[in-house]
């Protein structure tokens, strides 16, 4: 019972059964539309265990029941099914009866647990005359992914049953299951992939020509069964209930693909052409061009060369519009919307400074400005995102000052000052959202806060964050301004934390909350530094518990992203990315000063005496 892998050797226990041979030119006709033509040509069908990782180009298939198999082999063939590449899980729903095939929604969601379902106490089976039968599925909870693909972290014991019945023609059928599909971590790291949607701010302002902010929202689609045509629909339905009060589409309510049947693929110049139905027949040109950018922002990263050019059609096949990846621009603001970014740190003599983004053999330099001449000694700093203006925390951390980066700006006086007893127990580094307001967090004990300073300026309002428990030690907002990724200390741990921002209306920061807080990196006992590396990732430092301290890569949803882990780093104290992912880490440790991390090459030391880096955010 279970699934067959094509091509792929497999050694040690992992084989529940015997291995089972299967001629290769039956294979190829059950195969055929299923793209027999890209299998290997060489190897045999081999069945496997569902828990041990495969290779991510391997296709994985199903086999229906075999005629008189036992209660215990249906349960476990039907488990193995559910981590299989078929479309809907047709031979899956081969074990169910009809009933409970009618009533069955694997789409619904997936349950991800560490290992894959284990059965427990699988009995001998019974006599002939026993009807029915039940199984008790049990495992450790990862993670579940709901009906619009998101990705939730969750911990604790799976429980759910399956029960069997003996049909009239004495076959074992699955007549009582639990919605959804159920399976290990390690087959979910297989079947699906990550792809991150794009919605545009629903604060962001529009009307003023200006391109509008896009949000990534980051969701989770099978891998081998038709993935573009998945992601398309997934961003046509719309957001993720998280991120949904906080974003807009440009797509008619009620848009879809133009039918059941449509596959999505590039042609040989790397155009996606997308059938739409009768509710987008009537859009304008304007509206047609933020479609089609979220299509391509969306698609951008689904083939090696990237999808280059998305075409909207009607539903009587005439074309909507076409848009290019170079006319994404003049719509969508996407990430930074900088092509190279200046690099800062806080010097030996406690100065910003900053490094050409372009340059790495340049030596730093002041900024222009007061905060580059030393009026006023710092420990961190932030650089707005346009990069005309930067805050400073002093030494001491008790005073926030905002100057220009121009010759000649003077500074004034601190536009915020923190009553804390200790450095510790004072301000935050302070960071830039995307429409020029400055956030901040105090530590006073006595008086913990978060902070927002319009433009930098004038009186800080408070933020109301009803969902964060214990103190802010760290405050990063994303480029978008619709997320914010928080470092939280409560009765001794240090968690990593993600808020979505809300305002209350579209131009002022009064009122605005962050709400909905979720820690996205839960194994890590101390985080003790993170930056946004991405539109949907971050880089952190922490350690587990117990354990030593580690760098890497988290989804903003708490899932892993396969991403290669950066070079571990020893007494790492601070860590700054660029949301472009090509530009390299910056980090400030102990041992080796500030340094910066190329892709693919090692940590290369820019200066010994320096502290706090920084990209403009």
């Amino acid at each position: 019972m279970g699934r067959y892998t094509v091509g792929a050797e497999r050694t040690g226990s992992g084989v529940r059964g015997r291995a089972v041979r299967v001629l290769a030119y039956a294979g190829c006709g059950a195969l055929l539309l299923a793209g027999c033509a890209s299998m290997p040509d060489s190897g045999d069908l081999r069945q496997v265990e569902s828990t041990p990782r495969q290779d991510s180009q391997v296709r994985v298939y199903a086999i229906p029941p075999r005629p008189g198999a036992s209660a215990t082999e249906i349960v476990q063939g039907f488990l193995e099914a559910l981590t299989s590449d078929d479309a809907n899980y047709e031979t899956a729903a081969k074990y169910l009866t009809d009933g409970a095939r009618k009533a069955w929604q694997p789409l619904s969601s997936t349950t991800v647990l560490d290992g894959a379902p284990d059965p427990v106490g699988l009995p001998t089976d019974p006599k002939d005359g026993t009807r029915d039968m039940q199984f008790r599925l049990t495992g450790s909870k990862v993670a579940r992914v709901d009906e619009r693909h998101a990705y939730e972290p969750q911990s604790g014991a799976y429980d759910g049953s399956v029960h069997l019945t003996r049909l009239k023609n004495k076959q074992w059928r699955i007549d009582g299951l639990p919605q959804g599909v159920v399976m290990g971590a390690s087959d979910f790291q297989r079947n699906f992939v990550s792809v991150n949607k794009y919605y545009y701010a629903s604060n962001s302002a529009s009307g003023t020509g200006r391109p509008v902010a896009t949000v990534a929202d980051p969701v989770y689609v099978r891998a081998q069964v038709d993935p573009m045509t998945q992601i398309v629909r997934a961003l046509l339905h719309g957001p993720t209930k998280w991120l949904d009060p906080e974003v807009t589409s440009s797509f008619p309510t009620g848009t879809d693909l133009k039918n059941a049947d449509v596959s999505l693929s590039p042609d040989d110049r790397n155009r996606v052409t997308v059938p739409l139905n009768t509710k987008a027949d009537r859009v304008g040109s304007a509206q047609c061009e933020r479609m089609a950018a979220q299509l391509l922002l969306t698609l951008q990263n689904f083939t090696p060369t990237g999808v280059g050019e998305v075409a909207l059609q009607r539903a009587d096949g005439a074309q909507l519009c076409v848009q290019t990846t170079d006319q994404v621009q003049g719509v969508a603001s996407h990430g930074t919307g900088r092509q190279q970014e200046d690099q800062y740190f806080i010097d030996h003599d406690q100065r910003l400074v900053r490094l050409s983004g372009g340059d790495r053999d340049k030596k730093p330099e002041p900024v222009p400005g007061a905060l580059g001449a030393g009026e006023r000694k710092l420990r961190a700093a932030a650089v707005s995102r346009d990069e005309t203006s930067a805050a400073g925390v002093s030494a001491d951390g008790r005073n926030l000052y905002v100057g220009a980066l121009a010759s000649g700006a003077s500074l004034g006086e601190p536009v915020l000052s923190s009553r804390g007893a200790t450095p510790e127990d004072r301000l935050t580094a302070p960071s830039w959202d995307a429409r020029g307001d400055l956030w901040v967090a105090d530590r006073d004990p006595r008086k913990p806060r978060l902070l927002v300073l319009r433009k930098g300026a004038g009186e800080p309002l408070v933020v109301d964050a009803p969902s964060v428990e214990g103190r802010i030690e760290a405050v990063r907002v994303a480029a978008d301004g619709v997320r914010i990724a928080l470092i939280v200390e409560k009765d001794g741990r240090s968690s990593l934390q993600i808020g979505r921002i809300d305002r209350s209306t579209g131009d002022e920061p009064a009122g605005a909350d962050v709400v909905l807080t979720r820690s996205v990196a839960p194994q890590l006992e101390e985080v003790t530094a993170m930056s946004w590396a991405g539109d949907s990732r971050l880089v952190v430092v922490g350690s587990e518990k117990g354990g030593v301290q580690q760098m890497r890569y988290v989804q903003v949803d708490g899932s892993t992203p396969p991403a290669t882990t950066p070079s571990a780093l020893a007494n790492v104290k601070e860590i700054a990315a660029s949301e472009d992912e090509q530009m390299p880490l910056l980090a400030h440790s102990e041992t080796d000063g500030i340094v910066r991390l190329s892709a693919g090459d090692q940590w290369q030391k820019i200066v010994q005496d320096g502290t706090a880096p920084v990209y403009p955010g």
